[in-house]
Formats: structure tokens, C-alpha cells, sequence
């Protein structure tokens, strides 16, 4: 009996002694996960700072972006003034800026129509060469209006003749062409699309409605 206490003291002290060597390993395994762990947080956040850094890599859109490119630079915008009449403004308007190919056939078309009539006449010629140029009736821009067969009597062989550009009857058509083309100013003639002098009774004309008289001049459409 007494044999076996010994051997139970030596298996207590095996035991004791494996524990310890099992705490320590553990303890070690413990402390190298804790250390890898840190060192992985430690690079995620080297990581991604880094990457807070890199510029944004560049995309490319599968259609291109294309911005549409005028045939014909417009004319930059007149501010509309206080003008008091259609006078007025006309006086406003610089006489001396060049005009572009399309206002100058609506200016030569108000020079050679009307330069004998009132301002309000002359507005009322270039009103219904800009109708005609935005009817699906007739061409859609005031040269091919101008110069369309058999509607204007100044024109010969789709040619329209050089004003005298040196006249202040020349310098009043550019400034209307320029009111009417903005719109700077309303036009007794409206919508109006056809207008004969009051010395002649054109066939047509009894098929249409009177819009205005303005002197010698009746519009229609």
C-alpha cells in the first residue's frame, strides 16, 4: 500500500509539470496569434492609407461625349433696351459690326421692299421673310426665302443686287434686320406670310386673311 504513493506523487508531478509546459506553449501561441493579429491591423491600415493616396485610375465611357459645332456662328445677343419706340431702338443698334450671311440677305431684303416705308413697315417686311423661313411652306432660311423664284421683284436670276451701303437707308435695314431677327421688338404683321404694295390687287390676295396695313403695304396669311 504504502509502494503506491510514490508512484501517485510522480504522476502528480508528470502532471503538474505537462500542464505547465502546455500553459507556456499556449501562452506562446497566444502571444504570437496577438502579434500576428497586430501586425495584420498594422498593414491593413498602411494599406489602406495607401490607397487613400493613389489617384483615382481613369474611366472611359463606352460612348463619347461630343458637343455639336454650329455650321454658322450666330450673332452675339443684343440686350434689349428701354427704347421707348421702335426709333428709338434703331438708334441703339451700332451701325458699323459686319453682319453675318443670313442678315445680310434679310437686311437687303428690308432695303430693297421697304426703305421708302416707316420703320414699322420695314419691320414688317423682314416679320414675314423670318415666317416664311420658319414655315414648313417655304425654304428655311431667309437667303434661299429671299431668293426664291418669283417672290421678290428686286431679285433677277436668284441674284440679289448690292445696296448702297454707304446710304442711311442701308444702315436702318441692318438695324431692323437685327431687331427682327431677336425679336427686340413686336411687328404689326404677326404671323403674317405674304404682302403686296396697295397699287396692286395680286389674285391671291382674296384667298387671305388681312393681318395689317402699315402705309403702302398689306400683309396677309
Amino acid at each position: 500500500m504504502n509502494r503506491k504513493f510514490p508512484r501517485a506523487g510522480a504522476a502528480a508531478s508528470v502532471a503538474i509539470m505537462f500542464a505547465t509546459l502546455l500553459g507556456t506553449a499556449m501562452s506562446g501561441a497566444v502571444a504570437q496569434d496577438q502579434g500576428e493579429l497586430a501586425e495584420l491591423e498594422t498593414a491593413t491600415e498602411f494599406t489602406a492609407e495607401a490607397e487613400a493616396e493613389v489617384e483615382p485610375a481613369v474611366r472611359f465611357v463606352a460612348n463619347p461625349v461630343v458637343q455639336d459645332i454650329p455650321a454658322e456662328a450666330e450673332e452675339a445677343p443684343i440686350a434689349t433696351s428701354n427704347s421707348a419706340s421702335l426709333r428709338e431702338l434703331v438708334a441703339t443698334l451700332p451701325h458699323e459690326s459686319e453682319l453675318t450671311g443670313e442678315l445680310r440677305c434679310l437686311a437687303q431684303a428690308v432695303y430693297f421692299e421697304s426703305r421708302g416705308e416707316p420703320l414699322s413697315g420695314q419691320l414688317a417686311v423682314a416679320r414675314v421673310v423670318i415666317n416664311r423661313a420658319e414655315s414648313s411652306l417655304f425654304p428655311d432660311d431667309y437667303c434661299s426665302v429671299v431668293t426664291q423664284r418669283a417672290q421678290f421683284s428686286f431679285v433677277r436670276g436668284g441674284q440679289i443686287p448690292a445696296p448702297n451701303t454707304s446710304s442711311n437707308a442701308w444702315k436702318r435695314a441692318r438695324a431692323i434686320a437685327r431687331i427682327a431677327h431677336q425679336e427686340l421688338w413686336d411687328s404689326e404683321a404677326g404671323e403674317a406670310l405674304y404682302f403686296h404694295a396697295t397699287t396692286v390687287r395680286p389674285r391671291w390676295a382674296g384667298r387671305m386673311a388681312t393681318v395689317a396695313r402699315i402705309d403702302s403695304h398689306i400683309f396677309y396669311k
